[in-house]
């Protein structure tokens, strides 16, 4: 369902005669059942392997269908901007033809302004999808315990490069999207929505405990206003999705990606970067998975590299918890729908959580230990369970130089190790450190940091903020650490280029934790199962 309803009054009821006899139709072309879906704003009709969406002729405070032509310009904005993410569930955009009560759907090859199939003009049109197998909707996934961290991988890394492709805001539209004037102006608008749903969710029900949450979007406005000009200047408003819950995303085989994007206001899609994220994130920990969603942000932040982002990632988190929370409102004022059959989790109580997690400080740790040891995938399950932010070493390294994560600096003739550029890389990963501590989350820091220089540096940031300060000292027999960097070179499946010979050199010259660093150690031994939940616990409880 679409998610940005601004009234929670009971939407009106239609001319349902058309649809139903496009079911008909439908249901004696293809010899099948034919299953109606209905939202607010259009219906959908399951047919064979299609399916085929019509968008109700209303006029809403959020939404103008009221005309055949806008119906029209619609249903091509969807195809167009649901092509840069789906492109293979979106097939076209179909004429229908007829009477509402004898309709006749057209072909592609149709031509949508004149005549078609000798039937006359067309009376209305159909966006035409190829469906998707069943419960293979995210949400789905997750209901069932389907969902698996890699599904979410592929998906961040999708959105990713859609975000990084998708152009910048455009000068027509700067009057409507960007104030001219200062940071507050910036700050005041990014404030708008969250108020128009609070307003929205306190009309349609005033025992809502709305009022800290009020108080809340208000105290972070001070604080964010920069942020936001800055983000702007930079670049991250973009032409995204604006909708990317967990149902608006989908299984194609073993590849996520999102669709049903807004095509209707352009104030919705074009956003903040890191608002898709946080409806992502936000859904994920809306139905009890954090760990999923930290899992899903690291992916996306070590692809992006957006860590600046992450200061505005709860304000938008809470102001998507509070959509959907009108959106289950909307939906249970309109009872009547043809909806499908869901249990939403408490989205009201996800944004007062998420509010209140706004609130904690920070905590940094960093890892320590050779080539092989484990450091990378026992931080990565750390961080899902802590709830924290990675940065990993390998990977700024090489986006300093235009590399992706996987690609070989060799195979680009370049050397990427030299000290000029272990200082660049130590000063991106402080940088990124601070930005993340700053926004208030537990950051781990993914290097080997053998030297003591090194990690004096960053236990210098974490006293500088005011934070707890740990080392993550991972430990391995040497036969097991050279067994696993040759089996990781020959894969070429992590950002590591780490070799046999590397190993070497760091056997023979590292510098081991002197007494005062052992005290700040958390120290694992990789060569056997870690209890991941413990050793958080470890973590979160160290001052």
């Amino acid at each position: 369902m679409e998610s940005n309803p601004t009234s929670p009054q009971v939407v009106e009821a239609v001319d349902t005669k058309l649809i139903q006899a496009l079911r008909a139709y439908l249901q004696a072309d293809t010899g099948q059942p034919v299953t109606l879906v209905e939202t607010h704003i259009s219906w959908v009709l399951l047919a064979g392997r299609l399916a085929y969406k019509l968008k109700k002729p209303v006029r809403l405070p959020f939404v103008d269908f009221s005309t055949l032509a806008l119906r029209r310009h619609f249903c091509h904005e969807e195809l167009r901007l649901n092509s840069r993410l789906a492109p293979a569930l979106y097939l076209g955009v179909l004429p229908v033809y007829g009477t509402p009560q004898a309709p006749l759907i057209g072909t592609l090859h149709d031509n949508n302004t004149e005549e078609g199939r000798g039937a006359g003009k067309p009376i209305d049109y159909l966006v035409c999808m190829q469906r998707f197998a069943p419960n293979a909707l995210l949400s789905e996934q997750l209901a069932a315990g389907s969902l698996r961290p890699q599904h979410l991988d592929g998906l961040a890394l999708r959105l990713a490069d859609f975000h990084r492709a998708a152009p910048q805001l455009e000068k027509s539209l700067e009057p409507l999207l960007a104030p001219p004037a200062g940071s507050a102006d910036v700050a005041q608008h990014e404030a708008q929505p969250v108020r128009a749903v609070l307003n929205q969710l306190q009309a349609a029900c005033d025992l809502l405990p709305l009022a800290a949450l009020r108080t809340w979007v208000e105290a972070q406005l001070p604080a964010l206003q920069e942020v936001f000009l800055a983000r702007r200047q930079a670049g991250a408003l973009r032409e995204g999705h604006g909708d990317l819950h967990l149902a608006n995303a989908v299984l194609i085989g073993d590849e996520a990606t999102a669709f049903d994007c807004i095509e209707f206001d352009p104030v919705l899609r074009w956003i903040d970067v890191m608002s898709d994220v946080a409806f992502l994130t936000m859904d994920l920990k809306a139905h009890g998975r954090p760990d999923l969603a930290f899992h899903f942000l690291d992916a996306y932040l070590q692809c992006s590299g957006d860590y600046g982002g992450l200061r505005v990632l709860r304000f938008y988190e809470v102001y998507r918890a509070l959509v959907r929370a009108l959106v289950a409102c909307v939906r249970s004022q309109n009872a009547g729908l043809a909806l499908p059959a869901t249990v939403a989790p408490d989205y009201l109580a996800c944004a007062q959580h998420l509010m209140g997690a706004a609130a904690r400080t920070g905590r940094l740790l960093i890892t320590h230990g050779l080539s092989g040891s484990g450091k990378s995938h026992i931080a990565g399950q750390l961080l899902a369970a802590a709830g924290a932010i990675r940065l990993r070493s390998d990977v700024e390294r090489k986006r300093l130089f235009g590399l992706d994560a996987l690609q070989r600096s060799a195979d680009h003739a370049l050397d990427i190790y030299t000290p000029q550029a272990n200082r660049l890389t130590r000063a991106r990963l402080e940088a990124g450190a601070r930005a993340a501590l700053q926004a208030g989350y537990p950051v781990i820091v993914d290097a080997a940091f053998l030297r003591r220089a090194e990690r004096r540096v960053f236990q210098a940031l974490a006293a500088e903020l005011g934070v707890p300060f740990s080392l993550l000292h991972c430990r391995a027999s040497e036969a097991q650490l050279r067994q696993r960097v040759a089996a990781r070179s020959a894969s070429g499946m992590d950002a590591s280029e780490a070799d046999l010979r590397v190993l070497q050199g760091q056997l023979a010259n590292y510098e081991p934790l002197d007494a005062h660093e052992r005290a700040a150690a958390l120290e694992v031994v990789t060569d056997q199962p870690v209890d991941m939940a413990a050793l958080c616990a470890r973590w979160l409880s160290q001052t």
